[in-house]
């Protein structure tokens, strides 16, 4: 663990369930993963080892039930990472699986709530284990033939001339700590064209603002 990421830990800027899966990370794998790789019904990986942290999952599914019946992780990440998707497998495993759409439809902000929070500059590690799951829940449907199940990536399209996606403000919000509609539009260039989506825009961010529970500057 990286020196700045000991001293945020031990001034009490993570909740003790955070410093709990830190400490005794759930469904961890550790050492080889050729065997937990073979075995895997769906594997995803996210982010990259050169430019940071970077998340691996790997999922076993019951074909008869459509339900979740292990999943086991390995990343290079920061203590909020290992917390997060620790969190995340546990949730997944919870009474018999959750099923692939209802492992789709769960969102990052779910697992921040289990966790009681995060320092708001640690709120992107929350997502990696989230992509990952999804991109192995994608992997598994594409092998087993049923690439219709695969929900179309990108969500709701806010800004048609510039194509700019719901996604693609979250990922601003939560990856670039984007607070405001100056800020979103700089980086996205968000109705920089016609300008008709402006309201639903500003619309969209104050609602992601919310359900991260972040404060616009």
């Amino acid at each position: 663990m990286k020196q700045n990421e000991t001293d945020a830990f031990t001034r009490w800027l993570y909740t003790d369930i955070v410093k709990e899966h830190f400490t005794n990370p759930r469904n961890v794998l550790f050492g080889d993963e050729t065997e937990v790789a073979e075995k895997a019904d769906g594997i995803g990986t996210v982010g990259s080892p050169v430019c940071g942290d970077m998340m691996k999952v790997f999922i076993r599914i019951d074909p008869e039930t459509d339900r979740i019946k292990d999943f086991r992780w390995k990343t290079f990440g920061c203590a909020s990472a290992i917390a997060s998707t620790s969190m995340l497998s546990e949730i997944v495993l919870e009474g018999d699986g959750m099923t692939i759409d209802e492992a789709f439809n769960l969102r990052p902000q779910d697992i921040l709530s289990r966790l009681g929070g995060l320092p708001e500059r640690k709120i992107h590690c929350s997502v990696l284990g989230d992509k990952a799951l999804r991109a192995a829940l994608r992997d598994y449907l594409a092998k087993t033939g049923q690439v219709e199940r695969i929900p179309p990536e990108g969500g709701r399209t806010v800004c048609h001339c510039l194509e700019v996606t719901e996604d693609d403000i979250e990922d601003a919000v939560v990856e670039h700590n984007v607070r405001t509609f100056e800020h979103l539009q700089a980086r996205t260039k968000i109705s920089t064209g016609c300008g008709e989506c402006r309201e639903d825009a500003e619309l969209t961010l104050a609602r992601i603002l919310k359900q991260y529970e972040l404060q616009p500057d």
